[in-house]
């Protein structure tokens, strides 16, 4: 009983907070879109992070540490190579030139044909994959961890997730549509500090029934490596380089992320907080992938069978009345953060790149914030069906990874997406024509590697073991090499002139938070 309290208060609590203040019929663009860009870097930081961590990361990555160990917290702490490129190179830019989505940033750059291209796949990918993945996550992590709590829903497992993807997408559409990203912040903040708390509340217990520290070291030192074999599977050490190039495109050019330093007050606003998100991702890291390592040496040879069950079966067989309660807010939490924050960048993406570019010019700011608040709506249905989908796939086959089917549906977008953003900021003047077709080359590219089957016609591939983010890296850097062919008449643009910093104490913090990344690759190797 004093579980369910707890949840509901936690409802409540976001409710309310995310009306209080809540932007009218009349609001300006700037501001239900942007907070009329007065965020200071706390928000930034706070709100950054909580859109970055999902129900996933709980469940599947801390399943993943439970398998590889330490090497699992390389998705998490090579963040930090994206976040100071963001802080550094491309914020600055998006700021000088006041951009309220990435896209403007890129027809500025590379044209309006390439712009149309990278906000409509966008748009296709945050409405479908991106929602449903987010909501089916958060649902399905949930009733597998508190199937107890919340089988009043439905006595049908698979109906009782449906129901928690749709009131959970309702809910987080709900409060989005009617403050912005004003209300997003807000209750974003506090959704981050649940997170840590049941984070922490989790790491915790597993550390005290470990027996210390120093057991994972005793018990589990074959998993307090970060780098695995270069013919490791999953995770071989050489991943690091397709994720730098992939964390490009998450941590510089995603809308969903970049809108809290699109709505930054100044510059100083956005790199402080993005560099103190960068921290949180330490953070983050060891919250979701010692509590897994731990579970190895508290089991011994008892081990799981499913490593996904990691998570749920310390929340069920350690935590207390009471404590279960926060750790169900912290995934509610985990799925909403994300979710309302892609229903924002949804919004935006929507009125101000299409709406108001190609269906009504003259559209006046209550218009434009109209055809956002509609977006939302639409896009709920769009990312709710979704979520329907992968509980589908999920049920239809249990034994199926189709979190990295998923990742990797991502990077044939997202690839391109890499190569438009680069040359944008390191070239001078690309070509507008090659850009496009450098940006669409990348899909042909993926199966030209791994191969396909469409029915009538089937290709093996050129490498098709290939590890997906050494894949990605690859295809990244010849789409690249193909449109950098146009830099050689123009130049590229001069290092002095590409990395911007407010003051110098911000640079030095910077560096130092990149030393400390190296650090921790020798430390742990």
């Amino acid at each position: 009983m004093l579980d369910l309290l707890i949840v509901i208060s936690y409802f409540i609590i976001i409710f309310l907070t995310a009306i209080t203040g809540r932007s009218g019929k009349d609001v300006s663009k700037e501001e239900y879109f942007l907070s009329s860009r007065n965020l200071r870097w706390p928000s930034i930081a706070l709100s950054t992070i909580a859109t970055n961590i999902n129900g996933y990361q709980f469940l599947g990555m801390m399943g993943s540490a439970y398998l590889f160990g330490l090497a699992q917290a390389s998705l998490e702490i090579n963040a930090i190579q994206g976040i100071l490129m963001a802080a550094f190179i491309f914020v600055p830019l998006y700021l000088k030139e006041r951009v309220m989505t990435i896209t403007q940033f890129i027809k500025k750059r590379l044209g309006e044909r390439v712009a149309l291209f990278y906000s409509i796949s966008n748009i296709i990918l945050f409405s479908t994959i991106t929602l449903g993945a987010a909501l089916f996550w958060g649902a399905y992590a949930a009733d597998l961890v508190f199937e107890e709590y919340l089988s009043f829903l439905h006595e049908d497992r698979i109906i009782r997730i449906a129901i928690l993807i749709g009131g959970l997408g309702i809910f987080s559409a709900t409060y989005t549509y009617l403050g912005g990203l004003a209300a997003v912040v807000k209750t974003d903040i506090i959704q981050f500090v649940i997170l840590l708390l049941g984070g922490f509340v989790v790491l915790f217990v597993s550390i005290h029934h470990l027996g210390g520290w120093k057991q994972l070291y005793i018990k589990t030192p074959e998993l307090m490596h970060l780098h695995l074999p270069a013919d490791h599977k999953t995770l071989p050490w050489i991943h690091i380089f397709g994720l730098f190039l992939l964390n490009i495109n998450y941590w510089c050019a995603n809308q969903t992320v970049m809108q809290r330093s699109l709505a930054a007050k100044n510059l100083r606003e956005a790199q402080v907080g993005l560099m103190v998100g960068g921290l949180m991702k330490y953070v983050m890291a060891v919250l979701i992938v010692v509590p897994g390592i731990a579970l190895v040496g508290i089991l011994g040879e008892n081990g799981l069978t499913e490593p996904d069950l990691a998570f749920p079966y310390l929340v069920k067989n350690y935590l207390p009345v009471g404590l279960k309660g926060i750790i169900l807010c912290a995934l509610f939490a985990s799925l909403m953060s994300t979710v309302d924050s892609t229903f924002n960048s949804l919004a935006t993406l929507w009125s101000i790149d299409i709406y108001k570019e190609y269906i009504k010019k003259d559209a006046t700011d209550r218009q434009i914030v109209r055809a956002g608040r509609n977006t939302i709506l639409i896009t709920l249905i769009t990312g709710v069906l979704m979520g329907f989908v992968l509980l589908y796939v999920k049920f239809e086959n249990p034994e199926a990874a189709f979190t990295h089917t998923l990742n990797e549906l991502r990077y044939y977008i997202n690839c391109g997406i890499v190569v438009l953003i680069t040359a944008s900021a390191f070239m001078i003047a690309p070509n507008h024509r090659l850009a496009l077709f450098a940006f669409l080359s990348t899909i042909p590219l993926h199966l030209l590697f791994k191969g396909f089957n469409f029915g009538f016609i089937s290709f093996d591939g050129f490498f098709p073991d290939m590890n997906y983010f050494v894949r990605a890296g690859w295809v990244i850097v010849i789409a690249f090499a193909l449109l950098s062919t146009s830099a050689f008449k123009e130049g590229w643009t001069k290092w002095k002139d590409l990395i911007q910093y407010e003051n110098k104490e911000i640079a030095q913090v910077g560096m130092g938070l990149a030393v400390s990344l190296l650090a921790l690759h020798i430390i742990f190797h």
